[in-house]
């Protein structure tokens, strides 16, 4: 990529209408304190629960994210930005300043529903700017795990054994519903098929639980996975590119607890053991490796994904568990940590993403968006 000869300014969003509203928060908070100041100033733009856009001053950020899982609830301008080709300004909602001022790329750091299951991502192709991650297509796909799993098996990628669900099958035939799902064995998991940070998920060990796992699951989504539990090493990778897609060293998670919960993840300090790398053999990583390039290209990712995978005690195979196309972005989060173990500093990485984003809409831009019939 060519020489940067301007500092760009970079529309930080996070927030959102999701139940992983609190972890933007603090994704947010890490990107902003390691950004590369000689190359990017930052326009910090927090979406309230309700959707509303705020432009928060340095100091209201500060205050707001010095605490543990805080939650934007009001304050800053309100601001919007228009869903049309409009040179990426935001712009005041209440007409008094007009422009806010321009953003050149956005970082949408917006975990779960609205922000990385495309929808906000369509908003920005509407607008025409440039934005970190995958687009549309691989944003959605990536966060309904039902459909992800489906498109990857036709690909002929392992999956665990699963049974999807939704609120109208459920409440009209929830006997049927368990009858079909405990074939699979117990333990079962139960999660929403769009939503991350293990919120909403339960696992299963006896019939009698499978309704209330269930109901559970439904209060986040109108539609639940249900798959069987493994006996298994937890192993992520991370994976970084476009068109020539790399992937990290991985990494292992070892739960404290029965599984790697919300809480072990962002509550408790001790809820999980990360090890980086992942104690496996040359061969295991390289298959590890492999896979978790194989998955991003299946499901049309691009800038950066997680993708999990389960690695089976008793068989020694490997499955694909899920991929995570916005993964948690904290200084201690699995993604930023994988790729500093492979030689790529959490700064760096942050310039790599916005480059890359930089690359995608300029290769988009060349496309033709009118047709002439060829005379010959």
């Amino acid at each position: 990529m060519a020489q940067q000869t301007k500092t760009l300014n970079i529309g930080l969003v996070f927030g959102g209408r999701s139940g992983e509203h609190e972890v933007s928060l603090r994704s947010a908070r890490s990107i902003f304190e390691a950004i590369d100041r000689s190359r990017y100033t930052i326009s910090l733009i927090g979406i309230d629960r309700s959707g509303h856009w705020h432009l928060l001053e340095e100091s209201q950020f500060r205050r707001l994210t010095d605490d543990a899982l805080a939650a934007l609830e009001d304050g800053g301008a309100e601001v919007a930005l228009l869903p049309a080709p409009n040179r990426g300004q935001l712009i005041d909602t209440q007409g008094i300043q007009g422009a806010t001022r321009r953003i050149d790329v956005i970082f949408p750091i917006l975990h779960g529903t609205f922000g990385e299951d495309g929808t906000i991502q369509g908003f920005f192709d509407l607008a025409d700017i440039p934005y970190v991650g995958a687009g549309v297509l691989g944003s959605a796909v990536g966060m309904d795990k039902d459909v992800q799993k489906r498109l990857v098996q036709a690909a002929g990628i392992p999956i665990v054994p699963f049974q999807t669900v939704n609120h109208h099958q459920w409440k009209t035939g929830a006997r049927a519903v368990v009858e079909r799902a405990l074939p699979l064995g117990l333990p079962l998991f139960v999660k929403p098929a769009n939503l991350g940070s293990s919120v909403g998920i339960s696992k299963v060990s006896s019939p009698a639980a499978l309704a209330a796992a269930v109901e559970a699951a439904l209060e986040y989504d109108t539609k639940v996975v249900i798959e069987k539990g493994l006996d298994a090493r937890e192993i992520e990778c991370a994976v970084l590119g476009n068109d020539e897609p790399v992937a990290s060293v991985p990494g292992e998670i070892c739960p404290t607890a029965d599984f790697y919960s919300y809480e072990a993840k962002y509550v408790d300090d001790n809820g999980a053991r990360l090890l980086i790398p992942a104690p496996l053999d040359p061969e295991k990583t390289r298959q590890v490796q492999e896979l978790s390039v194989r998955v991003f290209q299946t499901l049309e990712c691009a800038g950066m994904a997680r993708v999990d995978c389960f690695l089976e005690r008793s068989s020694d195979r490997l499955y694909l568990n899920e991929i995570n196309t916005l993964p948690g972005f904290t200084s201690i989060s699995m993604y930023p940590k994988l790729w500093e173990a492979s030689g790529l500093s959490y700064r760096d990485l942050i310039s790599r993403l916005i480059e890359l984003a930089i690359e995608r809409h300029s290769n988009r831009q060349r496309l033709k968006r009118s047709y002439r019939p060829n005379p010959y």
